[in-house]
């Protein structure tokens, strides 16, 4: 049945403008995001086949374009409207980062960091730069690499928190494993890099890993 048909109650842009948007299930939210659905199914019913076969709405948004559009209903458009949303959202975060304290905010910073790696497919190895009063100057991609690994060089990092005139720094990585836990090679990279960055007074405040929705702290952990 067409959503048209349902009671304004039950429908969820009609629900989202009376309740709240808060009220709505994953598969509402999900459903006026699509809008519209196909021949035989209404948008609440993509929206759930959605979610069925990706196990969560953060593992639809952390879908890769081939896995996304091979499904009924998806497509390049639709896609490229996914991309967008997180592309505001998350940079909605980083002008919230950017004039609060990052050490006050550990949540902001962990949404900023998952949407920020969210859908990335190899390893990504990313830095947000702080001044003094632990407010973001810039956040960098600082390196890249395979499924598994991206090498990683201390003399460039020491390099771009001189060029910011960086106070401390925060780092994040992701696991295209899906696994947010620290390897032993991930621990001494970090140590590495702490001390490296401390010969020029820059501060490592933490280090998260990122994989699957998750994101750990190393701080947190008492590893840093």
């Amino acid at each position: 049945m067409a959503i048209t048909n349902w009671p304004i109650s039950e429908r969820p842009r009609e629900k989202l403008l009376q309740k709240g948007a808060s009220t709505l299930s994953d598969t509402e939210l999900l459903a006026i995001f699509l809008r519209t659905g196909i021949s035989g199914k209404s948008a609440v019913d993509l929206a759930r086949e959605l979610l069925l076969h990706f196990g969560s709405l953060t593992n639809v948004f952390a879908a890769s374009q081939s896995n996304f559009c091979q499904l009924p209903g998806m497509g390049i458009a639709k896609y490229a409207q996914l991309q967008a949303v997180l592309e505001m959202a998350r940079r909605t975060l980083d002008e919230e980062l950017r004039g609060g304290n990052a050490m006050n905010s550990p949540k902001l910073v962990r949404d900023f960091l998952r949407l920020s790696l969210a859908n990335k497919q190899h390893e990504v190895f990313i830095g947000i730069f702080l001044d003094a009063k632990n407010h973001a100057i810039a956040t960098e991609e600082l390196f890249s690499g395979t499924l598994t690994q991206a090498s990683v060089y201390p003399r460039e990092i020491i390099k771009r928190a001189l060029y910011h005139n960086a106070a401390a720094i925060i780092f994040a990585h992701n696991h295209p494993s899906g696994i947010a836990e620290p390897s032993h090679a991930d621990k001494v990279l970090t140590q590495s890099l702490k001390q490296a960055l401390s010969l020029v007074d820059v501060k490592v405040l933490d280090h998260f890993i990122i994989g699957n929705g998750t994101a750990l702290s190393f701080a947190e952990h008492d590893l840093i």
